[in-house]
């Protein structure tokens, strides 16, 4: 407590906060850092509140160095504020202390279903939940929380706190059914046909992309995003560690280097493996990963190849044998597994199953600016990665904030004009 509040009394309280303007969700920084300065925690969780769903979540895995500490004035002495810090220590507390409840309104302005319980899932959930929508969502995975519960390493962000922060939404109203796929369990007609006014496609981006190497059909090549879906699993223990696509002693490369790279080759040292070296084909300065992450990953023995790629994977007996152009020179490596981290997009499975939603040529669903989020079927939105807003979890948010908006001036404008017809 003590050191949170002198942290925060370091803040100038700036007229024109650069911190803020480098929020994505435009979050009143000094604000609440003002209220906490005094020991206000509650007045600066309702700050928060305001702007973001998930505090506690955003103040550890937000990219603060390109954003809210990035533009802190301060920053140019070498002493930027702790902004994620901050934030992370408000919303431990509220929780821990539980300060803070919004009241549930009165469900009355409609219904809205949320497939997906990811961070922009969960975004238009809370948005809607707290001004009077009546909200359920539907996820196909055994435990609400999308990426954040099974994308993001337990060690960038435990899983308890995940569940706090869902349980913050829970308590405004909103009803979560897991284990339930819309595209093969139920689909957006039968959605429809249940009451629901409009509905929300937060799937986030599934499907991997693959690069064009020979041999990447191996099926010792895995994919980040399932590689990490399966750590998450297993770490909650959903599934035995035989199920996890590494073993011990094994070498392992990945190939790419953005945070899921960085993720995966942390986690992949965590559970034990020989060596994992991560094959990046530019240099340092113009990886996607952040400094902080890439400083850690190299404290925990991560190796690095710059200016590489793989041109070629071969099976080698029980081993895989990689052709490698390192900076002008082949090499050949040699390892048990091939991590892809290369980026992804959606899947087919609620498009192919709904007639009207329409994809552009890379498969993410096309929306229209008004109302804000609506895709080409009316009543449909989307948001976040499967409309092609592929970034940070803040990133979803931001963008599910304005598509929660869209949403309900959709649904007060029909809920209009049904009255209209009754007269």
């Amino acid at each position: 407590m003590a050191q949170a509040i002198a942290e925060a009394k370091r803040c100038l309280n700036c007229k024109v906060p650069q911190c803020r303007k480098g929020c994505p969700v435009g979050n009143d920084i000094p604000a609440w850092i003002h209220e906490l300065s005094m020991g206000n925690i509650g007045n600066a969780m309702s700050i928060i509140n305001t702007r973001s769903n998930l505090p506690a979540v955003c103040g550890r895995v937000c990219a603060h160095e390109r954003q809210c500490e990035g533009n802190c004035v301060l920053g140019k002495k070498g002493s930027h504020i702790n902004i994620g810090r901050l934030e992370q220590f408000v919303a431990d507390f509220d929780t821990k202390m539980r300060l803070t409840r919004c009241a549930i309104v009165q469900k009355n302005r409609g219904r809205v279903a949320v497939i997906g319980s990811g961070p922009a899932g969960l975004t238009v959930a809370g948005e809607l939940a707290r001004t009077g929508f009546d909200v359920e969502i539907f996820e196909m995975e055994p435990q609400p929380g999308g990426v954040l519960m099974f994308g993001i390493p337990e060690y960038r962000l435990p899983k308890d706190i995940v569940s706090s922060e869902i349980d913050k939404i829970c308590q405004l109203g909103v009803r979560i059914n897991t284990g339930v796929t819309i595209g093969s369990d139920i689909n957006i007609d039968q959605l429809f046909e249940r009451g629901f006014d409009a509905i929300f496609m937060g799937t986030g981006t599934g499907k991997p992309k693959k690069l064009s190497i020979p041999g990447i059909e191996n099926d010792k090549v895995r994919q980040a995003i399932y590689f990490l879906r399966r750590v998450g699993l297993y770490n909650a223990g959903l599934i035995c560690r035989d199920e996890v696509p590494v073993s011990e002693g094994d070498t392992v490369f990945v190939i790419g280097c953005g945070n899921t790279a960085i993720d995966a080759a942390r986690s992949a040292m965590r559970l034990g493996v020989g060596k994992v070296t991560i094959i990046y084909h530019r240099d340092i300065e113009r990886m996607s990963a952040l400094k902080a992450e890439y400083n850690e990953a190299v404290d925990e023995g991560v190796e690095f190849m710059w200016n590489s790629s793989v041109k070629a994977i071969a099976a080698n007996g029980s081993a895989l044998e990689l052709t490698v152009d390192e900076a002008g020179t082949e090499r050949t490596l040699y390892g048990q597994k091939v991590i892809l981290a290369i980026g992804s997009r959606p899947a087919s499975r609620i498009v192919s199953t709904t007639h009207g939603i329409e994809v552009d040529e890379n498969g993410y669903v096309i929306t229209r600016d008004i109302p804000y989020g609506m895709t080409t079927r009316k009543g449909v939105f989307a948001g976040g990665d499967v409309a092609g807003n592929q970034a940070t979890v803040v990133h979803a948010m931001s963008n599910a904030k304005e598509v929660a908006a869209g949403i309900a001036t959709y649904v007060d404008a029909i809920k209009l004009m049904q009255a209209i017809d009754k007269r």
